[in-house]
């Protein structure tokens, strides 16, 4: 299994899908119009599971929503992408 930093070090207002609101997850980064953080997708993801998985798991978005969290991080951290 990967090893995964729970302690995010990406810029994740940098992404358009991306939003903080004051109040709504302790004003932590969310995918835009939900209370999913982002680092759960990439996390689950760089910890096997698959993006049919992901989208299963979260419903509310769209696999290339999905993608695009993937990739967003994966060229922060500089990782390769899905």
């Amino acid at each position: 299994m990967a090893n995964v930093d729970t302690e995010s070090d990406i810029d994740w207002m940098a992404c358009e899908l991306i939003e903080k609101i004051p109040g709504k997850v302790s004003g932590r980064p969310i995918v835009r119009g939900t209370r999913i953080m982002p680092d759960a997708i990439v996390d689950s993801f760089d910890l096997g599971e698959t993006i049919d998985e992901l989208r299963e798991g979260f419903p509310a978005l769209s696999i290339s929503q999905i993608k695009r969290l993937i990739e967003f991080a994966h060229a922060r951290r500089g990782q390769p992408a899905p």
